[in-house]
């Protein structure tokens, strides 16, 4: 028998009357009317609690849908969206239901985003990634530019400051240049506000890193301060990824959005960004939390005036010379124009031969007392 002769209704009741009858064989029935057996004995079921009303059509669709989006929902998760387009589903779900909004499950939220074409094709092309992060704040900050962006007056060149731990942001400063000077004024402010990390890395390039072998003054100056100072691979960009990726929302959701006026209003600008940034923008890689709940500043204090570096009665001292050179038995040997005027000391090192050349509490570089030669600290790291 077919159900597209008749009703499915007529089927039913065709059914169940047959089925009722003293030796029924239900399974024979079933499969004559081309049913399961549980279809069976759940018409039987619902004809006996519900009668003949029991066997009409019933909607097939859910009683409840927990994770329906209303139509509130999705307007804030749309109007979020305009404000930080670079925000994937679980940030915008985690922001709105931080501030007490219901939110539907985070596959609904992006199927809303895609729905409404705010989804761009290219994310889908990004890769994901090893992540490392050190144990606790101020272990590591990471420090580079963001390159140079337009204004109606000038250029800024955004100075940023990570701590690679928390991911917090520690400064994004709107400089005019991107010489020294300029870095080591930024970098006082933020030591006298945050105090000292344990290390710093930043990329090879100027200010910073000039020479592979030889310091700069600006290094130097970070080093007298105790702090420990490295540089990323020569063309790896990723081994400062944590800022690489800061730099990469910086741009999609503030500097590609609007343009900066002069440095005064830039600063204004880019301070309300970082506030945004640390206390409200959820963050992936440390779970959906905010930076500011990882981080607290640093009990190491920035020394406004240095003591004089003093060595251990073993160590032969000497002064640096005008050219960054030292006089050391009978040999004219290069440090470096950034010690210029500095005392170091001379210490006989573990290797045979070899004298580590200190300063500061850093071995600065080695002596090969054989060949008469200096191998910069740089190279031995």
């Amino acid at each position: 028998m077919s159900w597209k002769e008749v009703s499915a209704v007529q089927l039913r009741t065709a059914f169940v009357s047959l089925a009722q009858a003293p030796g029924a064989n239900l399974r024979a029935l079933c499969k004559q009317f081309s049913i399961s057996p549980t279809t069976g004995y759940k018409l039987l079921r619902r004809f006996e609690s519900l009668g003949e009303k029991g066997l009409e059509e019933r909607s097939r669709r859910p009683r409840s849908s927990p994770n329906q989006s209303t139509v509130e929902a999705e307007r804030l998760i749309l109007a979020l969206n305009i404000e930080h387009p670079g925000w994937g589903a679980r940030k915008l779900k985690s922001f709105l239901e931080a501030r007490n909004h219901a939110m539907p499950a985070v596959s609904t939220v992006h199927a809303i985003l895609k729905r409404n074409e705010r989804i761009d094709p290219a994310a889908a092309l990004i890769k994901p990634f090893i992540r490392f992060e050190h144990e606790r704040p101020n272990d590591l900050w990471q420090m580079d530019f963001k390159g140079h962006v337009p204004m109606r007056v000038g250029r800024c060149h955004p100075l940023t400051v990570l701590d690679d731990h928390s991911r917090f942001s520690l400064a994004i400063a709107a400089c005019g240049d991107e010489r020294a000077r300029t870095v080591q004024g930024h970098l006082i402010e933020l030591f006298r506000r945050s105090g000292l990390p344990r290390r710093m890395m930043m990329d090879n390039g100027a200010p910073w890193g000039d020479e592979p072998d030889a310091y700069t003054w600006l290094e130097v100056w970070l080093m007298r301060q105790g702090i420990q100072v490295g540089h990323s691979r020569p063309y790896h960009p990723q081994t400062q990824g944590k800022l690489e990726r800061l730099h990469g929302s910086l741009k999609m959701e503030l500097l590609d959005r609007l343009c900066l006026i002069d440095l005064v209003t830039a600063q204004q600008t880019l301070d309300i960004w970082r506030e945004m940034y640390n206390n409200e923008r959820p963050h992936e890689s440390i779970g959906l939390m905010v930076p500011a709940s990882r981080y607290t500043p640093s009990l190491r204090r920035y020394q406004e005036h240095q003591p004089e570096i003093e060595y251990d009665r073993g160590a032969d001292v000497r002064k640096v010379q005008g050219k960054g050179e030292i006089y050391w038995e009978g040999c004219v040997l290069r440090l470096g124009r950034a010690f210029i005027g500095e005392r170091v000391g001379i210490m006989e090192g573990r290797e045979d031969g070899k004298y580590d050349v200190l300063w500061a509490g850093h071995r600065i570089a080695q002596i090969d007392r054989q060949a008469k030669t200096v191998i910069s600290g740089k190279s031995l790291r």
